[in-house]
């Protein structure tokens, strides 16, 4: 076992799109965990999307020179509690380090299913997947049948949303991607029946001939033009998903294009975002609905893998450029991909 701990601080707020200058990794001595706490050593991280509003000064925001948080999987090497057990492998907050100290209270245990690997906490069944499941089961209420429009669809909240809304029923599932080859990806791989790469030009062009029918559910993972279209698009009774406005993060006093707000009322259209923390409760709903899936093979992972803790900087810049399929997870290298 390593005596040295490695963390990621953040050391400057961005002005724009982040660089690895924004950021600094540091040495301290493995941390010894006080009574009624335990030590684990991480095995995955997760990077996301919300990290980079995070890195801005607002409130609840990173701390500058101060270890940074994130979604994570580690296995307790040393335990001064009964209630976290040496061996034992939870899921907790404490990313971008790869030693964290930890009480019972920040810590969940993780259900174990034949044939399931840990990764799909991160991914499927983690924040991503449950994003993916409120967004279409509790806030657009999908109906079987209905066809959707997905942003940032080869992401992995678009990933999952689009698998998730082929085993509900959904009728026609249209994405938007970053380049050609995801958007083939999408169609190929993951269900999709249209995609289109979204610089190809406007997108309410793009979206009229992918669905010129229109939709009845839009899950907005972008922003900016894109929802505007989408607006367009929908039909009497739609429903928009707002998830996150990732094209935006990074252009400070960025505008959305105007859309016509008539349409809201004159089609009678609903708008709603949402925060995944705050639907916790439909954790076991989510296990329920998609661990048989997975163990039948009918749900497949969409996860980009990227080896080594000192490239989760790399790793967390490079999905915010779009270099990922589905959900981008950072391994210990001690780890491999039988591991489960």
């Amino acid at each position: 076992m390593t005596e040295t701990a490695l963390t990621v601080h953040q050391t400057a707020r961005p002005h724009g799109f982040p660089t690895a200058d924004h950021f600094a990794f540091t040495k301290s001595p493995l941390p010894e965990p006080p009574a009624g706490s335990a030590l684990v050593e991480n095995l995955y991280w997760s990077v996301d999307p919300y990290h980079r509003e995070m890195m801005d000064d607002l409130p609840g925001g990173f701390a500058l020179r101060a270890p940074l948080e994130g979604r994570t999987l580690g296995r307790v090497i040393a335990s001064r509690t009964p209630r976290l057990a040496e061996g034992e492998i939870v899921f907790h907050r404490k990313g971008w380090r790869t030693h964290a100290t930890l009480t019972p209270e920040e810590t969940r245990r993780l259900p174990r299913f034949d044939g399931v690997p840990l990764t799909v906490y991160l991914s499927t069944l983690g924040g991503t997947g449950l994003t993916a499941y409120v967004g279409l089961t509790r806030i657009a209420r999908l109906q079987e049948g209905e066809d959707l429009f997905v942003s940032a669809a080869a992401g992995g909240v678009g990933t999952a949303t689009g698998r998730f809304a082929r085993l509900l029923g959904a009728g026609r599932l249209v994405g938007s991607a970053g380049s050609a080859a995801k958007a083939a990806h999408l169609t190929r791989e993951v269900g999709y029946d249209a995609a289109f790469d979204y610089h190809d030009g406007p997108a309410a062009d793009l979206l009229g001939k992918a669905a010129p029918d229109g939709i009845d559910v839009f899950v907005d993972n972008v922003g900016g033009e894109q929802l505007a279209a989408a607006v367009g698009a929908l039909r009497e009774f739609g429903r928009g998903v707002r998830v996150g406005t990732i094209s935006q993060y990074n252009i400070p006093g960025a505008s959305s294009p105007p859309f016509d707000y008539a349409d809201i009322v004159e089609k009678s259209l609903r708008m709603e975002g949402f925060l995944v923390r705050n639907h916790l409760d439909l954790q076991e709903e989510l296990y329920e609905f998609a661990v048989p899936h997975l163990q039948s093979d009918r749900l497949a992972l969409d996860e980009t893998v990227v080896d080594g803790f000192e490239h989760i900087v790399e790793a967390f810049l490079g999905m915010l450029r779009g270099e990922n399929t589905g959900k981008i997870i950072v391994r210990d290298r001690t780890q491999t991909p039988s591991v489960d």
